[in-house]
């Protein structure tokens, strides 16, 4: 007879978990497994809230498995370590993103980017080496291979930085590959929410000239006024669109519901290069004439290998680039989720763990 998540590790755990699609949190028992030789152990103190975590809660992608425990924007402070550990120690600031596993061993590995092996094992709702199911940030505790965890600088604030960890790299890394990172060039940000307002904040901090492209002229104000952004164009003025054709070099488009490529193909130079970060649940077509017509690309950027999101956030903290948060306590994670879904936060929910998790 298979253990109860409350059994099945000797350390007791306490989370916020989903049982079914409903996507309903509530209170929840579990275990974690004992620290292993190379494993660290820590403290959550804060966890982000992702546009993913809400996906994953009502098995919108199609393989969650329940009960979830979602959170992978997860920092606290080591309160153990293994003893063949060798980069932390007990009282280190740490942090775990969105891998928890990979194989070590095949060519994406090799090169540090664990985010693309095709074993790799998500921070929750995906069964570890062990055959059990790891469960996320929005618990009191959390334990990982040191390899999957990452050295927090001092001068980042754990709390307003937590987002960097899904958010920060899954818009750092295509900007840094697809080199839309050089002084002068024009990029584009399509959507404001969680990850679009650290893409202008990175694509500023790489000298280059930032265009946002949303559907809402309300969050006009903020994002030149307080984000930096260079240009806003509303994606709904054909006028607008239509002046801006074949000006910018590449776009980030960070939109998670389903939208038109065909316009934010249009604003692309000839070599232009669209790079989808978000992750809307269904299809999305789009004529291949404009590309074809200009030599343009669409591809797709997911998180970052180890080694990058460690770099990242290393630059975030010589950089002082910090997200936009709301903080927020775990009993109210049911009504952040309803407000994600409208959009309405600026620009990331952040749970205080540490204050408002009760551990029985």
């Amino acid at each position: 007879m298979a253990k109860s998540p409350e059994t099945e590790h000797p350390v007791k755990a306490a989370g916020w978990a989903s049982k079914d699609t409903s996507g309903i949190l509530a209170p929840f028992k579990f275990s974690r497994r004992a620290t292993g030789e190379r494993d660290v152990q820590f403290k959550v103190l804060y966890c982000g809230v992702c546009h993913s975590d809400l996906h994953m809660v009502k098995n919108e992608w199609g393989f969650t498995q329940y009960p979830i425990v979602p959170g992978h924007e997860i920092v606290g402070i080591v309160t153990e370590v293994g003893e063949k550990v060798e980069k932390f120690k007990v009282g280190d600031k740490v942090g775990v993103g969105c891998l928890v596993g990979s194989c070590r061993e095949c060519d994406q590995c090799a090169v540090d980017l664990e985010n693309y092996c095709p074993k790799q094992i998500l921070t929750y709702s995906m069964p570890y080496f062990d055959g059990t199911v790891t469960y996320g940030g929005y618990s009191n505790i959390m334990v990982a291979d040191e390899h999957f965890v990452i050295r927090w600088p001092e001068n980042l604030p754990l709390d307003i930085g937590a987002p960097l960890l899904c958010a920060g790299i899954t818009t750092y890394s295509p900007l840094r590959y697809f080199g839309l990172d050089k002084p002068g060039l024009k990029v584009g940000v399509a959507g404001l929410g969680g990850l679009g307002h650290l893409a202008v904040k990175f694509a500023k901090a790489f000298g280059t000239h930032v265009t946002i492209i949303s559907t809402s002229i309300n969050k006009k104000k903020e994002a030149i006024e307080n984000l930096g952004a260079d240009e806003f164009l509303i994606s709904r003025d054909p006028e607008q669109m239509q002046a801006a054709a074949g000006t910018l070099d590449g776009i980030i488009d960070t939109v998670s519901a389903t939208h038109p490529l065909v316009p934010l193909i249009s604003l692309l130079k000839p070599n232009g290069k669209l790079i989808l970060v978000g992750a809307p649940e269904k299809p999305i077509e789009f004529h291949t004439f404009p590309l074809i017509q200009g030599r343009k690309t669409i591809a797709g950027s997911g998180i970052g290998g180890l080694k990058e999101t460690q770099e990242m956030v290393d630059f975030a903290a010589k950089h002082n680039i910090l997200p936009e948060v709301e903080m927020i306590n775990i009993d109210y994670i049911n009504t952040a989720m309803e407000r994600l879904l409208k959009s309405d936060v600026k620009y990331r929910f952040v749970i205080d763990i540490e204050k408002s998790l009760k551990v029985e």
